[in-house]
């Protein structure tokens, strides 16, 4: 939002890169680079970071995005850098060491073995406070069987940051392999003592109670790895199913069985350890026991023991004591009465040793030192990258770092920053009034006495905040209007086609199916099927996306596991001849696989049946053996007339308001192609080739039509509930603007979301109006034809003017230049709608006022100007930088023998005096002062006479099934 009000503002630097990094734990890796990029444009003057550590953070997105060898080239320039601080040093060094240990393609095994090695020793030297070095160096010690070694290294780890709950499962696996289990137990229980969820820790402590033929507490501890992990791997699964069948079986364990090898997980919580480890090991209350009764709130332990307890408080149960309770408590039915009172002072003096201790470990919780959890790998390492990606990364550990990307609640290293807050540094302007009933002049003179652009403007004015999400509408819908029937018109002749009321029901409803359109206009959509786009041009490119067959209604992963919002695919390219083959081999191949079937199928080919939902147990498995991948053609240009003029001279038989060029389409004003909006893109599909859920580009409302011979599904949500659907895709974790999502019509209706679905058969026209959310799927092998179309009328030109704040806002790309457009508009038409002339002359006010005061800031700083003017067709330009719309006044520099153009935002970034920049004046002030002034409220005359009688609207039909 800080950027979005003032995007040169002192501290824009730091706002790119806090942006960066939870882009990155995000794993939104093109958003997170665009950020690093900006921040590494930003003026660094007052920023908390240096430059070579924004480069350490570029390396490591490197690593993360897979990028292994260019990570590694990064960040060995990074060394040789003389400024490289020891800290920034010792994480660039333990970051390197960990790639040459975890990735095999960075060389030989032993070439790597010995570089890992030798890099954390480096990072140990540059960093000795730090237990993070000696940490990873004893994993590569332990991996080379260099036991010795790995001890001291844990060791020493132990003694810089003792409440690493990593080192110690660590220690706990090393005793494990060398026949040890009482001290694998005790480092076991150290390490989910320090963090309760550390789900490698219970599982091996699991593996060891097995080991030694304890399945009870073996399941337990499984569970715990299990419920604790965010996705439990497919082994750890089958053992604890395997364990909870046989324990269902198992006979009750007897008092006066045989002795066990080791204590049981409730006992071993409470056992005193060695010496060794008991300096250094927390103490807490046991986990919950499946089975057992509730035990002590257990309080996280975050760095060495609570202290000793005072002697007004009573001393804590013996290991003899212990042992004398716990055997009592399993003979409780055959105790004399010596022994049951002996029992209850045992019971009553371990409650009270319990509760003291929780309350000494609550008082020294706020003074433990959290510097050494911070730097734990379990905070700033393994969490992040452990199980999801083989990479390890710790921030670096500087004193003036930005949050961490793997804890969003520790300072990185554990060092708060210190910030100093500054009131913001701006020039002092004389508080001008602008309003739209000012001349171009006005506007003019006032801008020269305020010598410079505003510091931040929005087209929709100067007292409109930035633009937001809205939450779902009041009040909550039932049941019926959250499930509503999609608005149906029926169209029986041409005359029905141009009547007024057809587009009137088209612009009332947030979707609407127009069926009969097309026969009663007499469309030829054989010109649209994939015979005639071969025989035109079977050289013609077509964009291929390739994704997994699944039902309409069902979005699985790619294990067929677990039901998410993320919808994937994989780009490609091929021609319109290769397309059709394919298209045209998969219909014979289901073709061939219902004769093989024999009887007539229940479900069309790729389709799951009901036993494969959410509810059966034997769905995944079917998913798994039967999923498979299709190819989606998409984005089919068809935009030149000289190849496609038989197609695009057939849709001009279209009513006005559906047609691709119109002089009542908003679009056909801009003046230049805009792919796939003011131009026709047609699809290619077989059965289950999605397009995920969008709005479309600036809101603008869009037409498709099924040339056949298959059906397509839709689904709709109205735009007053977008915001809905995008608080659901950040909870999936998905980018509502940069992510491919699916969305769950019954998670949306949970929510509130209303859902409308529909068929469209072949020849139907559906409408999208504006703002409408919508996502399709193909039922059948089919061809579709869309393009986008914008009404004049205040509601669309109002949601097209705030979707374009709102992508400055997500630093998104607009497509549609709405600058531009508008002073187009302003050219070309007159308006009489009072609330379209308020928009669209408060944006000329607003773009008039920021132009003038960028010539007045580039002429006092000495940037020579050159009048460019605009030719015939020439596309809008954006910023090379943040991919803003720059209109009229154009800063140009070169950059690798490119001409760039810059806003003044990011060229004063580049150059605070913007040298070596030059301003490119699109248009003559006269000009633009002229189209201003003349854009004034048209008032038609009254008619003379009463209009003839209009025909009877078409009436609107419920969705047949």
């Amino acid at each position: 939002m800080a950027l979005y009000v003032a995007p040169g503002f002192s501290r824009a630097a730091d706002a790119h890169l806090r942006l960066a990094l939870m882009f990155k734990a995000r794993r939104h890796w093109g958003a997170a680079a665009v950020h690093f990029r900006r921040a590494r444009l930003a003026p660094h003057q007052d920023a908390t970071f240096t430059r070579l550590e924004l480069s350490f953070h570029a390396a490591h997105l490197l690593e993360a995005r897979g990028l292994r060898k260019a990570a590694r080239d990064a960040y060995e320039r990074l060394l040789k850098e003389p400024q490289l601080s020891s800290m920034l040093k010792a994480d660039v060094c333990r970051q390197l060491g960990w790639m040459y240990h975890r990735c095999a393609s960075l060389g030989e095994p032993a070439a790597r073995a010995r570089a890992a090695i030798w890099c954390l020793q480096r990072a140990v030297v540059a960093e000795p406070e730090s237990g993070a070095g000696l940490y990873l160096l004893g994993r590569c010690f332990a991996a080379q069987g260099k036991v010795h070694d790995a001890f001291i290294a844990y060791r020493n780890s132990v003694e810089k940051s003792e409440g690493n709950a990593d080192t110690w499962c660590s220690i706990g696996v090393l005793y494990q392999q060398q026949n040890q289990p009482m001290d694998a137990l005790q480092a076991y229980i150290c390490a989910v003592q320090l963090d309760k969820g550390h789900s490698a820790a219970w599982t091996n402590l699991g593996s060891l109670y097995e080991s030694c033929s304890m399945a009870r507490d073996a399941f337990a501890c499984y569970n715990n790895g299990g419920a604790r992990a965010t996705l439990a791997s497919a082994p750890l699964r089958q053992r604890l199913a395997f364990l909870r069948a046989h324990l269902a079986h198992a006979p009750v364990p007897s008092v006066t069985g045989k002795r066990r090898s080791l204590p049981s997980i409730e006992e071993a919580w409470n056992l005193p350890i060695s010496a060794e480890m008991s300096s250094r090991a927390p103490k807490a209350a046991p986990p919950p026991y499946p089975g057992a009764g509730a035990s002590t709130p257990s309080t996280p332990a975050t760095g060495a023991g609570p202290a000793a307890p005072k002697r007004d408080e009573p001393t804590p149960l013996t290991h003899h004591q212990l042992q004398t309770l716990q055997y009592l408590q399993r003979n409780s039915h055959n105790l004399s009465p010596q022994q049951q009172a002996l029992m209850q002072q045992l019971l009553s003096q371990y409650r009270l040793s319990q509760a003291a201790r929780a309350r000494a470990v609550a008082k020294n919780e706020g003074n433990c030192a959290s510097g050494d959890s911070a730097e734990s790998l379990a905070e700033d390492l393994l969490k992040k990258f452990s199980d999801s990606q083989p990479d390890i990364k710790k921030e670096p550990t500087t004193t003036e770092s930005p949050l961490s990307v793997n804890n969003s609640d520790a300072v990185l290293g554990g060092r708060q920053p210190v910030v100093k807050l500054e009131p913001l540094k701006t020039d002092p302007l004389k508080p001008v009034s602008f309003h739209i009933g000012m001349s171009a002049k006005q506007i003019m003179d006032s801008c020269k006495d305020n010598a410079g652009p505003p510091t931040s403007w929005s087209v929709l004015g100067d007292g409109c905040g930035p633009p937001e999400p809205p939450g779902v509408p009041p009040p909550r819908l039932s049941a019926e209007q959250l499930a509503p029937p999609a608005p149906f018109v029926y169209v029986e002749s041409k005359r029905d086609a141009f009547s007024p009321q057809l587009q009137d029901f088209c612009l009332k409803h947030p979707i609407a199916v127009v069926r009969g359109l097309t026969a009663a206009l007499k469309l030829d959509l054989g010109l649209f099927s994939t015979k005639t786009l071969v025989e035109a041009w079977p050289d013609h490119a077509v964009e291929v996306r390739t994704q997994l067959m699944q039902s309409a209604d069902e979005n699985w992963d790619a294990s067929g596991r677990r039901r998410v919002w993320a919808c994937a695919s994989h780009r490609s390219h091929t021609t319109v001849r290769k397309y059709a083959q394919y298209q045209a081999g998969s219909f014979q191949d289901s073709l061939r696989e219902e004769r093989e079937r024999g009887a007539a199928p229940a479900h069309s080919a790729g389709a799951l049946s009901d036993s494969d939902g959410r509810e059966s147990g034997s769905g995944p498995a079917k998913r798994r053996r039967t999923a498979r991948m299709l190819r989606f053609g998409t984005n089919v240009d068809l935009s030149d007339e000289r190849k496609w003029r038989p197609q695009l001279t057939e849709l001009q038989k279209l009513p006005a308001f559906a047609r691709v060029a119109s002089a009542a389409n908003m679009l056909s004003h801009v003046g230049h192609v805009i792919l796939g909006m003011n131009t026709v893109q047609l699809y290619m599909k077989v059965p289950g080739s999605r397009t995920p859920g969008h709005q479309e580009n600036n809101n603008f409302c869009s037409i498709n039509i099924n040339i056949g011979p298959g059906d397509c599904e839709w689904f709709g949500v109205p735009d007053a509930y977008w915001g809905g659907v995008r608080e659901l895709c950040d909870r999936h974790g998905l980018s509502y603007l940069h992510g491919s999502w699916w969305p769950d019509p019954d998670e949306l209706r949970a929510h509130g979301v209303p859902v409308y679905r529909f068929t469209q058969r072949p020849g139907d026209l559906v409408w999208v109006n504006a703002g409408c959310v919508h996502w399709v799927q193909a039922t059948g092998w089919c061809n579709n034809i869309a393009w986008n179309v914008g009404p004049l009328t205040a509601r669309q030109y109002s949601l097209a003017l705030e979707r374009y704040e709102w992508n400055k806002v997500q630093n998104f790309k607009s497509i549609v230049p709405m600058v531009h457009l508008t002073w187009n508009l302003a050219r070309n038409i007159r308006v009489s709608d009072p609330r379209l002339h308020r928009a669209m002359r408060t944006c000329l006010l607003q773009t008039l006022r920021a132009a003038a005061g960028t010539l007045q800031t580039v002429r006092a700083r000495g940037v020579p100007v050159r009048f460019h003017g605009r030719a015939r067709g020439e596309a809008s330009h954006y910023c090379g930088a943040c991919e803003r719309e720059v209109w009229h006044a154009l800063l140009v520099r070169e950059h690798e023998r490119r001409h760039v153009v810059h806003c003044l935002a990011c060229a004063r970034r580049a150059s605070p005096t913007l040298q070596g920049f030059l301003c490119l004046e699109e248009h003559h002030v006269e000009e633009l002062s002229l189209v201003y002034d003349a854009f004034t409220l048209h008032r038609p005359a009254p008619p003379l006479h009463a209009p003839a009688a209009l025909p009877p609207t078409p009436t609107p039909t419920p969705t047949p099934d």
